[in-house]
């Protein structure tokens, strides 16, 4: 069993656990493939990986034994499904969990903005004297009667929009790949385009893959279709907001904020815009109008150490019984029994 990117201090404490005295670890904390030895690679019959290494077809040519590749979270848009698949590999993601995790944060940064915390913050830090002023929050307001756009209306969209009406918002949901009345098991109403969505919603959450289709879904052109009180939650991937057309945005009045839990890259180069305008905290978008946190929506102790067990679980019901769960590729004809 080979990890190349581990996201845990330990020694694979519960993974070790989960898959029994039978398994083998080979554990590494890199980001690039190269520095993983050959070996590593050749030996190995599951990977379970996190979000750091891109797995691409260069990585997957080096499997000679893989039965099966686990992604330890959700999002697999690093993972090659298509050179996975024509080796006969399955890839799997771990999907039940940090859906709690990732909806609370999301409706976090949306009452951040809404109740000044940061800008609060940011003011009393200056001065407790002169920052000790209500008015200091330049996006407070109500939200009750307010309307939640929710892009995605997937277990994460879900879950967000089920905390979003105890807050009094109408929710209206955008999702062209969800069957038609799961809007109404939940409770939402539903619109046919994402203009439309953007056009009504006073925040706009985002809870969709990253897809050829939602890649740079949010850029100059749909930003200009929102309200300019508006505020863009994104806690989904990095890559379906194009941050520069947003950073524009935001300075132009375009809209009124933007929550950023992920970015295209991660970390950013000192030399990204974003990080130019977090450096120093000398930017007013800073903690005021833009508010960062570092692709933490998910985490928690206990969705980590979900995310560690379900995955080791998934692997191990392939190698030990020849089951597949939440298979996310086609790897046509494999020696695994169909897939649950």
């Amino acid at each position: 069993m080979l990890t190349p990117d581990a996201q845990y201090p330990d020694d694979a404490a519960i993974e070790r656990e989960t898959a029994g005295p039978g398994a083998d670890w080979i554990i590494h904390r890199e980001r690039q493939p190269e520095v993983i030895p050959a070996d590593d690679w050749s030996r190995a019959d599951a990977l379970v990986v996190w979000h750091e290494m891109p797995i691409d077809s260069d990585v997957i040519a080096r499997l000679d034994r893989c039965r099966i590749i686990v992604r330890a979270g959700v999002g697999f848009d690093h993972i090659d499904l298509d050179a996975a698949a024509a080796r006969g590999i399955p890839v799997c993601n771990t999907p039940d969990y940090g859906t709690s995790e990732v909806a609370d944060h999301a409706i976090a940064m949306m009452l951040n903005f809404k109740r000044g915390l940061t800008s609060y913050h940011r003011e009393l830090m200056a001065s407790p004297q002169d920052g000790f002023d209500h008015a200091r929050a330049p996006l407070m307001g109500r939200l009750r009667g307010r309307t939640l756009g929710i892009v995605g209306l997937g277990r994460i969209g879900t879950a967000t929009a089920l905390r979003a009406k105890a807050f009094g918002l109408d929710v209206v949901c955008y999702d062209p790949h969800v069957s038609r009345g799961t809007e109404i098991a939940v409770g939402v109403r539903r619109v046919e385009s994402l203009r439309e969505l953007l056009a009504v919603s006073d925040v706009v959450s985002l809870h969709c893959p990253l897809t050829d289709e939602t890649r740079g879904m949010i850029n100059s052109e749909t930003l200009g279709w929102m309200k300019p009180e508006a505020i863009l939650v994104n806690t989904a991937r990095g890559a379906i907001v194009d941050v520069p057309a947003l950073l524009e945005a935001l300075r132009k009045n375009v809209i009124a904020g933007a929550g950023l839990d992920v970015l295209p890259t991660e970390p950013p180069a000192e030399d990204d815009p974003i990080s130019i305008a977090y450096a120093g905290r000398g930017d007013p978008l800073t903690g005021e109008r833009l508010l960062l946190s570092p692709h933490a929506a998910w985490s928690s102790p206990e969705s980590v150490a979900d995310a560690r067990r379900l995955a080791v679980e998934t692997a191990m019901l392939c190698l030990t019984e020849g089951r597949i769960r939440n298979l996310v590729n086609n790897p046509g004809s494999t020696p695994m029994a169909a897939a649950e």
